[in-house]
């Protein structure tokens, strides 16, 4: 099935569009580019045509006016003119001395790598040999299709990078939908448990099932809760995040296996910040949860928690396998998972809850052999 394949051919269509016309642009300006070429080699030659006529002239005075003026009217193309008795005359090169035929001589060379020189002769006679550059105008449109070709790769960047944010961002909508989906069907079997629940307890049933069983459905609410705020600003409110993190961290230590030992260290009283409680529990579940995986259920998983300037860090630490470094932001892109059962989606939506939600910050502070150490940071109210 085809998702949006308007969309897609017209993004293809821009793309494509957009790359011909530039392309245009560049042949355009290259094809500009010889023929500008070829009229200032033209022009240097009825340069040196009329120069001819001055170097047979026995006196000045004889040399017509036009002649004159061709010799006169060019400023813009620098030239050296190194006549046959081995004299050097330059025009318009202001920072080369006739002097200095050292650099005179590295200033032919370059000439002659741009263009061909002028033989200027007169009846079989050999009068003069021009050497000339571009000028100023044709060195600067020589760059331009370098310019172009560079604002041809910026653009096509630019296209990729905007492709790629749109992609991922209609995944992130489609993780929200699917959640938001889940929350709304886990939602009626979720109430008919609750009337079912009511029943067992007139029915004179053990009351210890009937409170095992409230406890199950308070934990389906809850989870219930936590898919239906996925993919919308969600409240938030002044938490203590100490004693938060604390009934999160003891209750998954409740509820997992003897084989992993569970620490919490921290030298801070409490600190108010801004949370969502639901979400925030979700959070360290997810990345506690991550650490018994990657220990294979044997282990240590600690929670530390260090105070800052304006900031409270939340260090989860566990001592398993260890992170490849080139994964260390890897990690955080949906779908991304070394599970050969798992989504992916984990780690994708603490960091969404942590940075887009809470204004947080989460990363991988260190990983190696030893274990790894993800860090959380938020603001805090004082």
């Amino acid at each position: 099935m085809q998702i949006n394949p308007p969309g897609k051919f017209s993004n293809a269509f821009l793309l494509v569009s957009a790359f011909v016309i530039v392309s245009l642009i560049l042949w355009n300006t290259n094809s500009f580019f010889r023929k500008f070429k070829e009229e200032e080699r033209h022009k240097m030659e009825i340069w040196a045509t009329a120069q001819s006529e001055l170097l047979r002239s026995s006196e000045n005075q004889e040399l017509g006016s036009l002649h004159l003026k061709v010799l006169q009217r060019n400023t813009t193309t620098p030239m050296i003119l190194v006549n046959a008795d081995g004299s050097v005359k330059i025009n318009n090169m202001p920072k080369v001395s006739p002097e200095d035929s050292t650099l005179i001589q590295k200033k032919i060379r370059d000439f002659q790598a741009e263009n061909s020189p002028i033989q200027i002769d007169y009846q079989q006679e050999h009068l003069a040999t021009l050497y000339y550059g571009n000028s100023e105008v044709l060195n600067k449109l020589k760059y331009y299709p370098i310019a172009l070709l560079l604002i041809i790769f910026l653009f096509g960047a630019v296209i990729f990078f905007f492709f790629k944010t749109n992609k991922v961002s209609e995944q992130n909508k489609l993780w929200a939908g699917m959640a938001k989906e889940t929350a709304h069907q886990i939602g009626t079997p979720l109430t008919s448990l609750l009337g079912w629940n009511e029943l067992l307890k007139n029915e004179a049933v053990n009351p210890r099932i009937t409170a095992e069983i409230e406890k199950d459905i308070g934990r389906l609410q809850t989870i219930t809760e936590r898919f239906s705020q996925i993919g919308s600003m969600p409240k938030l409110e002044p938490r203590d995040i100490v004693a938060e993190t604390k009934t999160a961290f003891e209750y998954l230590q409740a509820r997992s296996s003897k084989l992993v030992t569970f620490t919490f260290r921290t030298k801070v009283v409490s600190a108010e910040v801004m949370l969502n409680e639901s979400l925030y529990h979700w959070t360290i579940e997810n990345l506690v949860k991550n650490g018994i995986d990657a220990m294979k259920g044997k282990g240590e998983v600690s929670i530390e928690i260090l105070k800052g300037s304006q900031t409270i860090n939340i260090l989860v630490c566990d001592t398993g396998h260890g992170i490849p470094r080139k994964q260390f932001q890897e990690i955080f892109s949906p779908g991304f998972t070394t599970k050969k059962r798992g989504w992916g989606l984990g780690l994708s939506l603490v960091k969404r809850i942590v940075e887009e939600y809470h204004q947080g910050k989460i990363k991988v502070l260190s990983s190696g052999k030893e274990g790894t150490v993800m860090q959380l940071s938020f603001k805090t109210l004082s």
